[in-house]
């Protein structure tokens, strides 16, 4: 019989039964039943004390281990052996645990107990989002700068951030006059960003830090950190001169050379042979050089003859030839002196998409003073008196025909200028011509404009449908049916 309430009961060490047992025990005495959890509105993230905010769906084991540990200290005295979430109105800023407990009480009896712990969730900001709303928000700046006068290297570089989704982690875009700055919370997505940079453009980069406050009890110091990353001021279709020196290297190249593309690698093509070489940030550091000219100061020339020239025998210690461009000796004459009867001839590396009363833009060295220490010191007779850079074709129709699009970066843009539209479409126009360039690089089909047949095609180059991509449109009744609210 039981000791306390006399009802027959299986013996066991405390001679009572459940009921009476319970009574005299509590094994639960000393646990909290009510508790509190901090939650950021902004950036929905719950404080794990004493200072690390982490993000936590409802009713999740992570959530759960951070109620758990609010009480660790408690529950050492007793062996969890169950715990779950009893379901709570989302919005009611409760939680509620059902927790299963046992302890050894009386004479080795073992007691199994389940109760409910409450947890209230009070709003607090976290500190990232306090600093977002004081203005004082970035730990991290990239600050990518070239200096040149055409962005044609930041159109391409824009794509590529978009492409690999490495803008997701910035808080701010800045564009100013020599290139864009890039603001962080933290100095590791400042650190990717550099690392990216470096392995996508020829560039070099230069790091820095201030000291904003530190603690001298605790030994925490808080940095503001700057990344300095400047770009190689070489862009696609400048004409460079190189020392003699880098020129021997690269397989006696001539010191007059043509950049084709400017990728990971500056990538020059040697007009007079075709012969190309790749120079790398470190090896341009090492030997720089600069644009012989302006892109404004390309001159348009018409095709008076040209002449394909299928073998040319190659120098001594020559590198690799070009496979994709063909070798022409060219006559041309400036569209703006056709009353007269001068003419140029030149060497060219476009010989596969050249054919006479063509017109093509290049430079005219013949006629102008070049302020270049190594330039100067060349045998005028090594200098040519033109370097074509590009066929020409009507850029309004190509405008009119150009039936896709591409992404942009959301930033804080100065004042642009017709100068920038300019740039912008030499950029999509090096695009349609260029394969190499295109892969990289996110197409997207501009539904507006259709699709036109290529009966009237003037021989432009143009990008196949093969290549775009569908842009992505949610439209409001994206459930189907009666357009219910969509789950976030």
């Amino acid at each position: 019989l039981c000791c306390q309430c006399g009802v027959p009961i299986p013996p066991n060490p405390a001679n009572m039964c459940v009921g009476c047992l319970r009574a005299q025990v509590d094994i639960t005495e000393g646990i909290p039943k009510q508790g509190t959890v901090h939650f950021c509105k902004q950036c929905e993230r719950y404080l794990q004390p004493p200072g690390t905010w982490i993000h936590c769906a409802l009713e999740s084991r992570e959530l759960l281990a951070l109620c758990l540990k609010k009480i660790k200290a408690s529950l050492s005295k007793v062996r969890l052996i169950d715990a779950g979430f009893i379901w709570t109105e989302p919005h009611s800023k409760r939680l509620k645990l059902k927790l299963t407990v046992q302890k050894e009480v009386i004479n080795g009896a073992v007691l199994q107990q389940v109760f409910v712990v409450e947890y209230t969730v009070q709003s607090q900001m976290c500190e990232d989002c306090h600093r977002i709303e004081a203005k004082d928000f970035w730990k991290a700046v990239v600050q990518v700068r070239q200096k040149t006068v055409h962005k044609k290297t930041f159109y391409y570089l824009e794509q590529l951030i978009l492409k690999h989704r490495l803008h997701q982690n910035t808080l701010r875009i800045k564009e100013i006059h020599d290139g864009l700055d890039f603001y962080y919370s933290s100095k590791q997505h400042a650190q990717k960003m550099v690392d990216f940079l470096q392995s996508t453009v020829p560039s070099r980069s230069k790091s820095s830090q201030r000291l904003i406050s530190h603690d001298i009890h605790s030994n925490v110091y808080n940095y503001k950190s700057t990344f300095s990353v400047e770009i190689v001021p070489i862009c696609k279709d400048n004409v460079v001169c190189l020392s003699p020196k880098l020129a021997q290297s690269l397989g006696n190249m001539s010191q007059i050379c043509v950049c084709i593309r400017v990728t990971s690698t500056i990538h020059l093509i040697d007009p007079r042979t075709l012969q190309i070489a790749e120079i790398d940030g470190n090896t341009y550091w090492r030997h720089p050089f600069h644009s012989l000219f302006h892109p404004k100061q390309l001159e348009e020339f018409i095709i008076m003859d040209i002449n394909r020239v299928h073998e040319k025998k190659k120098g001594a210690g020559a590198g690799a030839r070009s496979n994709k461009h063909t070798l022409a000796e060219a006559w041309v004459r400036k569209t703006s002196e056709l009353d007269t009867d001068h003419q140029y001839f030149c060497c060219t590396h476009l010989g596969h998409i050249l054919n006479p009363g063509d017109l093509v833009l290049g430079f005219d060295l013949a006629n102008c003073n070049l302020n270049d220490e190594f330039a100067n010191k060349m045998n005028p007779q090594h200098i040519p008196d033109v370097v074509l850079i590009k066929k020409s074709y009507d850029r309004s129709k190509r405008q009119r025909r150009r039936n896709w699009k591409l992404k942009e970066l959301e930033r804080d843009r100065e004042a642009t200028d017709t100068d920038d539209e300019r740039q912008y479409q030499d950029f999509l126009e090096d695009l349609e011509e260029d394969e190499t360039i295109r892969k990289n690089v996110n197409i997207y089909r501009n539904a507006n404009i259709p699709v036109e047949s290529d009966t009237d095609d003037d021989g432009a180059p143009r990008i196949s449908l093969a290549e775009m991509l569908e842009d992505l449109h949610i439209s409001q009744d994206a459930t189907g049916g009666e357009g219910a609210e969509m789950l976030t």
